[in-house]
């Protein structure tokens, strides 16, 4: 009987691994085509005339709207971060430096990545139900058989907004963030705020502002082309946008916290 059950659970793991591994040729045939977008978006820029007028427009989308979000966020982020650190600090008698610790926190890791991540689920996903809407409707189809360039019209407005609006709020996230920890601390501990400003500024570096904003030009441009390639190979009708729509925000987010490790990794290095 043991022999048996042992037997049914190594033909489990076996068929597991198998179908785990059926995968694998779905995910090279995805990243494939996210290179392909990828070189066809740098092969435009530069070949193509600039599409200017929907880029401000889509700067306008990504930025300016999306910008209420991730400030919401960045604060509540502050508060929470320093009230689990100064009940942490407070048992060695340390609560005096909370501003030290919340200050490298939210600028290299939090700010930057929940900020890439709110520009996700809201822009990311709003450019993929966007596109396969117009996919599934030919207006894609429509504007190959006009001449145009897909890709010049649709993609690089997008990806140009996503990556570079990420870094300009994930700096006023940071400015916010910080700001909220500070009126945390100053509540309940009756740290001064003009303290908590110098225990930050005298820990933050300039090493440590710029590695963080540095990330959020990847993580922009990752959420930019994603979302495009969803969009643009969004199949099955309402259905398939909504299907789409989920899997941009999903591999987002994902490619987020993976390129994080490594970027992470390459910047402490430098």
């Amino acid at each position: 009987m043991g022999n048996t059950s042992s037997q049914l659970e190594d033909q489990k793991g076996f068929f597991s691994f198998i179908h785990a591994f059926t995968y694998l040729p779905n995910a090279l045939i995805y990243i494939g085509g996210l290179t392909l977008l990828s070189l066809d978006f740098f092969k435009s820029l530069v070949t193509s005339r600039f599409p200017m007028r929907e880029t401000i427009k889509q700067f306008e989308e990504v930025g300016i709207k999306s910008s209420s979000l991730t400030n919401l966020i960045a604060l509540f982020t502050g508060l929470v971060i320093s009230v689990q650190f100064i009940v942490g600090l407070e048992r060695f008698g340390l609560q005096l430096y909370t501003g030290r610790i919340v200050g490298i926190a939210i600028t290299r890791e939090l700010g930057p990545v929940l900020t890439a991540l709110m520009v996700a689920a809201r822009v990311g996903a709003g450019i993929t139900a966007e596109l396969g809407s117009m996919n599934v409707t030919e207006q894609v189809l429509a504007i190959k058989a006009m001449g145009a360039n897909p890709t010049q019209k649709l993609v690089i407005p997008r990806v140009i907004a996503t990556t570079l609006c990420t870094p300009i709020l994930t700096v006023f996230a940071d400015i916010i963030g910080i700001f909220g920890g500070m009126l945390i601390s100053s509540v309940q501990t009756s740290i001064d705020p003009g303290y908590f400003l110098d225990q930050v500024m005298n820990t933050v570096g300039l090493l440590d502002f710029w590695s963080g904003i540095g990330k959020t030009f990847f993580f922009g441009f990752f959420i930019g082309i994603i979302a495009c390639y969803q969009g643009l190979n969004t199949r099955g009708g309402t259905e398939g946008v909504g299907r789409a729509t989920t899997l941009s925000v999903v591999y987002s987010s994902i490619c987020i916290f993976i390129s994080d490790f490594f970027l992470t990794k390459l910047f402490l290095e430098v």
